[in-house]
């Protein structure tokens, strides 16, 4: 397997220990980013650190492909999606500010002959 592809899954388990600590009836759904990272490293039997092994409540020394198990069964019975502001805990229920954006003048000078 690949090492970014494991890299990127030990950063999903960093983001998993954070959503993990939230009280579960104030926790968010979980975040549909995490499918790719798991999906990556569904069949590497590597093992993984033992950091997390304890993050997925795994014995130690299990595979990449044992905690992507761990991290996709928290998608079978979801039926929501995570916007990214209510990551980790949910949305307190107020309206987000919106911004209006206006045009920037652009600096083509690079582009220029």
């Amino acid at each position: 397997m690949h090492q970014a592809a494991r890299l990127e899954f030990e950063r999903v388990m960093d983001e998993f220990v954070r959503w993990h600590v939230v009280p579960e009836n104030e926790r968010s759904p979980a975040p549909a980013w995490w499918w790719g990272p798991a999906m990556a490293v569904v069949d590497d039997q590597e093992p993984m650190s033992e950091t997390c092994c304890r993050a997925l409540n795994v014995s130690a020394g299990a595979s990449f492909a044992e905690g992507a198990r761990s991290i996709l069964a928290l998608f079978t019975e979801q039926t929501s999606l995570t916007a990214p502001q209510d990551f980790p805990s949910k949305a307190d229920g107020r309206e987000y500010e919106v911004r209006e954006l206006h045009p920037q003048p652009s600096d083509d000078s690079a582009f220029q002959a």
